[in-house]
């Protein structure tokens, strides 16, 4: 069989692995994952989603009202239902809340449906982008910057389990964005 053939018989065999997959970002608070991933869908022209929006668009409350009327446990539940509509749409780069990675069955639909990048930003970095705003109800303790802290140290684990990893430094958001390009070009899927 020709080349050409073969490109009529597999239509996407010349595109990148990750082009059938939402790109999704995941990390601790104040990694950049908003910032990063909106322009890094500009880079890519797809559609960007910001978990939190969504997740406040579809309960009408804001995230710390989710989280003080209900509670943190009601709050992943209905992140998970969000996430599993979103993942079912056309790829589009997908900034998550900082724990939603942390939940294995959502962990599990990101790893099924998503390239799953992790913005790894060093602590004092993510303390620095944090603490000049009171939007984190986590945070909201006698001691943010031990809690932070504990986070950080509980967390990195279980998001060094994504498929990429790629450092978010205190700079250039377009560095990052460059980053996370490279490291996708060597991506693979699991298949």
């Amino acid at each position: 069989m020709g080349a050409d053939t073969d490109s009529l018989d597999n239509p996407g065999r010349n595109e990148a692995p990750y082009a059938r997959r939402t790109i999704a970002l995941v990390g601790l608070m104040g990694a950049g994952k908003s910032t990063v991933g909106r322009r890094l869908a500009d880079v890519l022209g797809r559609k960007f989603y910001d978990s939190d929006v969504e997740i406040e668009r579809a309960a009408g409350l804001s995230i710390s009202d989710i989280f003080s009327i209900h509670g943190e446990t009601e709050f992943r539940r209905g992140e998970r239902k969000v996430l599993a509509r979103l993942l079912d749409e056309a790829p589009h780069v997908l900034a998550t809340g900082g724990g939603a990675y942390l939940d294995p069955e959502t962990r599990s639909l990101l790893r099924e449906k998503a390239v799953t990048v992790w913005l790894n930003a060093d602590l004092e970095t993510i303390w620095k982008r944090v603490s000049r705003r009171d939007t984190r109800p986590l945070l909201r303790a006698p001691d943010p910057k031990g809690v932070l802290t504990r986070l950080f140290e509980e967390r990195e684990p279980i998001y060094s389990q994504a498929d990429l990893s790629v450092t978010s430094m205190d700079g250039p958001h377009q560095d990052t964005v460059q980053a996370i390009l490279k490291a996708l070009e060597g991506w693979q899927a699991d298949v």
